[in-house]
């Protein structure tokens, strides 16, 4: 029950992470989690438990053998997506036996299993779901209530282990994760971060990404009197979007596939601005996808005169499989983890990325392993007790080498 009532008290904690912040944390709510982590820590028996300046938090576990065994790190992060909204969270635990599940009895709100058919293989267990009207914040809260309870146990169990380090990380869901995570001071030989969705995924490939925007420059002229002058912003930048490949957005793909994601457009016939997200797996053809950005712009400042078009195209992260290649090892021990803890692993490719992508090219090489949640960012999100139990056995099976 620790491991429940852990994750139900950090998902109290709304810490929802915000790109128009300059700060780190971006959001106070995140470093207030911190601050109570390190408490746990410290009470747990875990030494050098603190939070540096920037709000990232760090402990470790002493070995309890003599014999070498590599350090192994364990990160998730403290933000939740701001996506969704995640204040006055209110969770329940339903026992689940099928069907559909009313959330929010007053708001008619009903997570269908029609539309959710994966609620098809957690029939029998323990649901932890939302009332409808936020995000539950398992994402990455499982995570660290799982990396918590891994700690508790080898605290104050015998169970024999190397030395362990432990990291929780701010604002990963805007992508700054890894922007002052000290790799140096972690002093980890490899690491994994807990921040996964089904049970038995295991992560090692991700998308190559980069974030780019688009400004328009129009004229504005009268309506009445447009002809043959009026430079409309908002019509160019959509005839600029119809230059992008239609079957290269994130509805259309699946898997490997890489995608042109349109997140927001504003403006006025005077000026727009469209911001984009560019992803692919293959690191060649994401960068013709960059290419290809840059090129759309071009051939309308040719039609319509130089500087009306501004492309910028700015890189976040690249696919860690390159790095984690030359060290297949720590796959192989994850895989076995998950087969003692009862799971089927399975390697799938994230579309999206972690921190564990830039610290892999940081020099710190960090797979992804599962969490046990679904439908994360969004307001049907659960997951089952059940699969947190089976993920903690994951950690603490790869902790020991047992």
């Amino acid at each position: 029950m620790e491991l429940l009532n852990r994750f139900l008290r950090y998902v109290s904690y709304p810490t929802a992470s915000d790109e128009n912040s300059e700060r780190c944390p971006s959001t106070e709510g995140q470093r207030v989690l911190g601050a109570l982590l390190v408490d746990e820590l410290t009470a747990m028996g875990a030494k050098d438990a603190h939070m540096d300046g920037d709000g990232y938090v760090y402990a470790v576990i002493p070995a309890n053998r003599p014999d070498p065994r590599p350090v192994i790190g364990f990160i998730a992060h403290m933000d939740t997506s701001p996506d969704c909204s995640g204040e006055n969270i209110k969770p329940a635990v339903v026992a689940y036996a099928g069907g559909d599940i009313l959330l929010n009895e007053e708001k008619q709100i009903v997570l269908s299993a029609e539309e959710y058919p994966i609620l098809s293989r957690h029939i029998g267990k323990h649901l932890i779901v939302t009332d409808g009207t936020t995000l539950l914040g398992a994402d990455d809260k499982a995570g660290i209530a799982e990396i918590m309870t891994m700690a508790e146990t080898l605290l104050r169990t015998d169970r024999p282990h190397g030395e362990i380090h432990i990291a929780f990380t701010p604002d990963e869901e805007i992508g700054r994760g890894a922007d002052k995570f000290d790799v140096e001071k972690f002093g980890c030989d490899f690491a994994y971060t807990a921040d996964g969705g089904t049970l038995g995924e295991l992560e090692y490939e991700n998308f190559n990404a980069a974030s780019a925007s688009l400004t328009v420059h129009g004229t504005n002229i009268h309506p009445g009197s447009a002809k043959g002058k009026m430079k409309n912003a908002v019509t160019m930048a959509m005839e600029f979007h119809a230059l992008l490949p239609a079957a290269e957005t994130p509805e259309t793909t699946e898997g490997y596939e890489g995608f042109f994601h349109l997140c927001d457009m504003t403006g006025t016939v005077e000026e727009t601005r469209l911001h984009y997200i560019i992803r692919d797996h293959n690191r060649a053809k994401f960068e013709e996808k960059k290419a290809l950005f840059c090129a759309a712009a071009e051939q309308l400042n040719a039609k319509y005169g130089a500087g009306r078009f501004e492309a910028e195209v700015r890189d976040s992260y690249y696919n860690m499989k390159e790095q984690i290649l030359p060290h297949m090892e720590i796959i192989h021990r994850a895989e076995q983890a998950m087969a003692k803890a009862g799971m089927t692993p399975k390697t799938v490719p994230i579309r999206g990325g972690t921190d564990g992508a830039r610290l892999s090219y940081m020099g710190l090489p960090c797979p992804n392993l599962c969490t046990g949640g679904e439908n994360y960012h969004g307001r049907f999100e659960f997951i089952p007790v059940e699969d947190m139990e089976r993920c903690v056995e994951m950690l603490l099976h790869i902790a020991c080498g047992d």
